[in-house]
C-alpha cells in the first residue's frame, strides 16, 4: 500500500514522503515534547510524528506548533479537549494515519524518553525486513531491562505480563508494552471502534486482537528507562482495569468472531 507520490519543498527539491508515522500522546509534556520530536526527526530513517495532545494546560501544544513550523509536512498534531485516555488517543492517531495512504508503518511510543527513539529503527526492521505484522519493544524478552523503576513497580509490571500470558495464552513476554510498530494491514483489519479499554489494558487488547486476527507479533529487546522529567500517568485504577479487563477480554473472545486478514485481496 505504498503511495509513491512526491511533493516539492519550499526550496524546489523533490521530497519523498515517509512511509512511517510515530504517534505520541501527550498530556503536560512541555519538558520532553520538543526533544522527543527532534530525536525522531534526526533518525537516519525518515519518520513523521503525530502528537495527540489532550488539552495540556502546561503549553505542550504551543511547543508542538513551533515544531510543526520547523518541520513542515513531517510533524502533525491532533488536539483534543480534556484527558480522554491513552487508548482513545492512540485510536484517534491510528485513524488519522489510515486516512493517509502513504503510511505503511504506524508506531506508538511515549513522550518521556522511557522509549529510546533509536529503537524505532529495530521495530521498523522487524516488520519491513523480517516480515512481522507487528513488532513490540520488549522489556522482558532478554531478562528484565528496566532502569530507574522502584522494585515494586518492576515486579508489578513483570508479573502483570506473566498473568496476562497465563490468561490469554498470548506468546508475548511484554504484553503491556506501549512501544510498538503496526503494519498498516493490522490496523485496517482490527475494528478499532470495538477496542474497549482506555488505559494500559488497551495495549493488551490490541496485541490480543492482532494475535486473534492471525497476525505475527515479533518482540524486539529494548531497555526501558523511567522518565526523568515530568510526572508519571500510572495509577492503581489503570492497573486494576488491566487485571480485571484481561479476564473479560478472554471470556468475550470465546463468543466473538475475529476478522482475518486476507492477503489475496491486497
Amino acid at each position: 500500500m505504498h503511495n509513491a507520490s512526491h511533493s516539492l519543498s519550499n526550496t524546489g527539491k523533490t521530497v519523498t514522503p515517509s512511509d512511517s508515522v510515530v504517534i505520541i500522546p501527550t498530556y503536560n509534556e512541555k519538558e520532553n515534547v520538543a526533544a522527543i520530536i527532534d530525536a525522531v526527526m534526526s533518525l537516519p530513517r525518515k519518520m513523521d510524528v503525530l502528537i495527540i495532545d489532550d488539552g495540556s494546560p502546561d503549553g505542550t501544544a504551543d511547543i508542538v506548533r513551533n515544531k510543526i513550523a520547523e518541520y513542515p509536512e513531517r510533524v502533525y498534531m491532533v488536539e483534543r479537549h480534556g484527558k480522554l485516555g491513552l487508548g482513545t488517543a492512540y485510536i484517534a492517531g491510528f485513524k488519522w494515519a489510515l486516512q493517509r495512504p502513504r503510511y505503511s508503518y504506524i508506531f506508538e511510543m511515549d513522550a518521556d524518553f522511557s522509549h529510546n527513539p533509536n529503537d524505532l529503527l529495530a521495530l521498523y526492521d522487524a516488520c519491513a525486513t523480517e516480515g512481522a505484522d507487528m513488532s513490540v519493544g520488549s522489556r522482558y524478552i532478554t531478562g528484565v531491562n528496566v532502569v530507574n523503576w522502584p522494585m515494586g513497580r518492576v515486579l508489578m509490571s513483570y508479573y502483570a505480563s506473566a498473568y496476562v500470558r497465563l490468561v490469554t495464552r498470548l506468546k508475548v513476554r511484554d504484553t503491556t508494552a506501549g512501544f510498538a510498530c503496526y503494519t498498516r494491514r493490522v490496523l485496517e483489519t482490527i475494528d478499532l471502534d470495538n477496542i474497549r479499554f482506555k488505559g494500559y489494558a488497551f495495549q493488551i487488547e490490541m496485541k490480543f486482537t492482532a494475535h486473534k486476527c492471525g497476525f505475527t507479533i515479533k518482540e524486539v529487546p529494548i531497555i526501558f528507562v523511567n522518565r526523568v522529567l515530568g510526572t508519571s500517568k500510572m495509577s492503581s485504577g489503570i492497573f486494576s482495569e488491566a487485571m480485571l479487563g484481561v479476564i473479560r477480554l478472554k471470556i468475550s473472545s470465546w463468543f466473538k468472531k475475529y476478522p482475518r486478514y486476507d492477503s489475496a485481496k491486497h
